[in-house]
């Protein structure tokens, strides 16, 4: 991973993947009604005309205001035996040139996303978008500077919460009304989207929009790392950097109020400090002004931390390797200071110590169950109180270029959620 880009913008490549390849697929699907790429909605009803035609789209339900979710719940058994038009106006934060800022379209088409046609008509799935959670990557995509470029114009955004307003006739998972979280290949800045089931995961109602919206990436990375990779065990000591982070806070509550372990947290200043207190941490260390080897071998009177979720890369990785106890493990998730570390060799052997890596993403590539699995797995923890993921601004859609701004300044703790209030 380069300097320049950090852990986050990792997290979701594979999902986004094949989008810079699908330029000619765009200018086939994208329909114009004043020659431009964004096409007005009327081209998502006749793509899901298509598919009641051709393959069975078995329900619909017109689009639901953000202010009333109940409503579009409630209508849903009137609507699903005569499909309804979608709404007349879909809103999205458009990227039209590279490094400007994202303009507000109100003429935006979801079936025109390039990878909605590779999608089966029968397996999807439109939802009325929510809220939308923002990622490093986002950031990176619009200035040209993440690893895949899609092309020109098009509408950022990977993690949504919303409600299913239509069907395509094979999916099972979910049904009109469903409030659900989806991971989306883009298109999450926008009132609505398309897509696969298998993107799609039903919310309980009790769960808020925007909470959701900042639980797939950070949750989802979270626990696979602490329970599928390092494989964490009740009273086991973990030791956390980056920890006022998205993936950080989630870390400190999953571990501790889950798993059971014991938490040791890493970040840099009081404030950031106190949030991580908050969140259960049971030991703090400002890297600022601390050494993080010197501090672990006091709270541990000598003995290492058994776990380390690591963000940061550079010297403080080598400081939580050397911070390790026998038989520890270490989980690299990324390198937010943009140096990449070399391992010791000769130190994970006398030790009997294990680094891990952890592309949480790259798991829809070649074992999606895992990715699927820790998404569903934390919605249960959220519906269950065990978490509860901090949302630290939210911002309307027509104000998403202050949060992407936000967002660079790293001064951020937990989520930065982008609302679609109408």
């Amino acid at each position: 991973m380069s300097s320049a880009v950090g852990h986050h913008e990792a997290l979701l490549r594979p999902l986004l993947r094949s989008v810079a390849t699908l330029t000619a697929t765009t200018n086939a699907a994208m329909v114009a009604a004043k020659g431009s790429s964004l096409a007005p909605s009327s081209a998502l009803s006749a793509s899901f005309s298509t598919c009641a035609a051709s393959s069975g789209v078995v329900s619909s339900a017109p689009a639901a205001s953000s202010s009333s979710s109940s409503s579009a719940s409630s209508s849903s058994s009137s609507s699903s035996s005569k499909p309804n038009k979608p709404s007349s106006i879909v809103r999205a934060a458009v990227c039209s040139e590279l490094k400007a800022p994202l303009t507000l379209s109100a003429d935006y088409s979801p079936a025109g996303h390039p990878l909605v046609a590779k999608i089966s008509p029968e397996k999807r799935v439109r939802i009325g978008i929510r809220a939308c959670g923002v990622n490093f990557a986002d950031t990176l995509m619009v200035e040209g500077l993440y690893q895949v470029k899609p092309p020109l114009p098009f509408v950022p955004g990977a993690e949504i919460a919303g409600i299913v307003l239509e069907t395509g006739s094979a999916v099972k998972s979910v049904k009109i009304g469903d409030h659900v979280i989806a991971l989306l290949d883009g298109g999450g800045f926008a009132t609505e989207c398309i897509a696969h089931e298998a993107q799609v995961y039903a919310l309980p109602k009790t769960i808020a929009f925007g909470q959701a919206a900042a639980l797939p990436v950070s949750y989802g990375t979270a626990i696979t790392a602490l329970s599928y990779r390092a494989q964490t065990k009740p009273g086991e000591t973990v030791l956390i950097t980056a920890a006022a982070g998205g993936v950080g806070l989630a870390s400190i509550e999953l571990a501790k109020r889950v798993l059971g372990a014991k938490v040791i947290a890493c970040a840099g200043g009081a404030e950031k400090l106190a949030v991580c207190q908050a969140k259960g941490a049971d030991h703090v260390i400002d890297y600022n002004k601390e050494s993080i080897k010197d501090r672990v071998k006091e709270i541990t009177n000598g003995k290492g931390v058994n776990v380390v979720i690591e963000v940061v890369g550079g010297d403080t990785f080598d400081q939580c390797l050397r911070s390790l106890a026998p038989e520890g493990r270490l989980v690299v998730i990324g390198f937010a200071s943009g140096s990449i570390p070399s391992i010791p060799a000769n130190l994970t052997l006398v030790k009997n110590i294990a680094v891990l890596g952890l592309y949480w993403g790259g798991y829809q590539a070649f074992n999606p169950s895992v990715l699927r699995n820790s998404i569903k797995d934390v919605i249960k923890h959220c519906e269950a109180g065990h978490i509860s993921p901090v949302v630290s601004a939210t911002y309307p859609l027509d104000q998403v270029n202050d949060a992407f701004a936000l967002l660079r300044t790293r001064k951020s703790t937990g989520k930065v959620v982008v609302t679609m209030n109408e």
